[in-house]
């Protein structure tokens, strides 16, 4: 039976959508509009109007009393956004949530969405890390995603990021994509390196229902590559990055010393926080909810009060999620956590349902901490974690 797990933090932490791009990318199942090359910012009635029903859904939301800690600017492409845009967003999250002077403020951008005085206003709004869609270094492989840049738009993007100086700089690669073979896969790390980015996240492609990979292709056949392949490719990055000085602290991420995303680990700690805009996710008061993922709905739900109706998460699936999330850090999740909220009998559980992955080298318990190795245990997390749902969902 469940016991009853008090969820008493206030939301630090802030995600807010912007569902704009210039082209929707072939792998995307986001909740997105795309505008195309010419509007951006002011010029975009679109644009324009999304921010002012945004900053309407940050005004309706119930105060809870600590400043923001990390605010985060997903997309789509957020660097579609004038300064002014930002700026105003950035100052209704204020007025109504406080910003602490300590405060992580992400915003993804994309190569050939910005020049220069976009990136020092940007800067000068309060953004102090950047995370950069770079994806791959081969004209090849950008035109068969669908991106909308080029490999010389990256090096001159980069430039820009590197004269404001901005002191967080992430790069963003995808591994697994169609006709990318090894060795393209090692010189897109080795371009990545070579931009003295201070984080670098790699994601394998996964190919969604409904985006145009998805009726190209299906898991498994060509173009794509191999199961092996894909797997070899993740070894790679671990090896090169973390050769190059990155610490591998998250499945997907690498950072320099003292350069973590503060505001993704939120998530991977299963803490509460905010999101606002189209198809955005929040996690407050323990209730998980999105909001409508196609704009006439969100428009709506807004001009309705943006009500938040939902149930409160129960104690079954918070500890799931926890182990879910809390198994994406290289740290794991801390036993003597579990056993104060979820009682010593669930710690001891776990351990049993996992007993064959410790065996097996793929998940250590060591210093009151439970946690993958790496890289076998995060290749194989998924067997792990569906073990794990299997038999505590039962």
């Amino acid at each position: 039976m469940d016991t009853e797990v008090v969820i008493s933090s206030i939301p630090r932490a802030a995600y807010v959508h912007i569902p704009f791009c210039r082209r929707r990318c072939f792998y995307c199942d986001f909740p997105i509009s795309v505008v195309g090359d010419k509007q951006r910012g002011e010029t975009s009635g679109t644009i324009s109007h999304y921010v002012e029903v945004l900053c309407q859904e940050i005004a309706l939301t119930s105060v809870q009393s600590q400043p923001l800690q990390t605010i985060f600017f997903g997309g789509g492409t957020p660097s579609l956004l004038s300064t002014e845009q930002l700026k105003c967003i950035i100052a209704i999250l204020d007025s109504k949530f406080g910003i602490s002077t300590e405060v992580e403020i992400s915003m993804e951008i994309d190569p050939g969405t910005f020049d220069l005085e976009h990136i020092e206003g940007y800067k000068g709004a309060g953004v102090n890390r950047f995370s950069f869609g770079v994806q791959a270094f081969q004209e090849e492989l950008l035109k068969l995603c669908g991106r909308a840049h080029t490999v010389s738009d990256i090096y001159a993007a980069a430039d820009l990021i590197h004269k404001v100086n901005v002191p967080e700089f992430s790069i963003d690669l995808i591994s697994g994509l169609p006709k990318q073979t090894l060795e393209m896969w090692q010189e897109s790390l080795e371009k990545a390196i070579s931009l003295a980015p201070t984080h670098i996240s790699i994601y394998d492609l996964t190919i969604e229902p409904g985006t145009a990979f998805g009726r190209y292709y299906q898991p498994g056949d060509k173009p794509l590559p191999t199961d092996e392949a894909t797997v070899n490719m993740y070894r790679m990055a671990q090896k090169i990055l973390t050769g190059a000085g990155f610490s591998h602290y998250e499945i997907s991420n690498y950072a320099q010393p003292g350069h973590q995303c503060r505001h993704n680990r939120v998530y991977w700690e299963n803490r509460p926080y905010y999101g606002f805009g189209m198809g955005a996710a929040s996690y407050v008061e323990g209730k998980r909810f999105t909001r409508p993922r196609k704009t006439k709905e969100y428009y709506a739900w807004v001009e309705a009060d943006a009500v938040v109706d939902c149930e409160v998460t129960p104690p079954s699936e918070v500890l799931l999620d926890t182990l879910m999330l809390g198994l994406r850090l290289a740290e794991g999740v801390s036993l003597d956590k579990i056993k104060q909220e979820f009682g010593l009998e669930k710690q001891e559980e776990i351990l049993k349902i996992l007993q064959p992955y410790i065996n097996e080298g793929w998940v250590i318990v060591e210093a009151e901490r439970l946690r993958l190795t790496d890289p076998e245990g995060f290749l194989f997390s998924n067997v792990v974690l569906a073990r794990l749902f299997e038999k505590l969902g039962e």
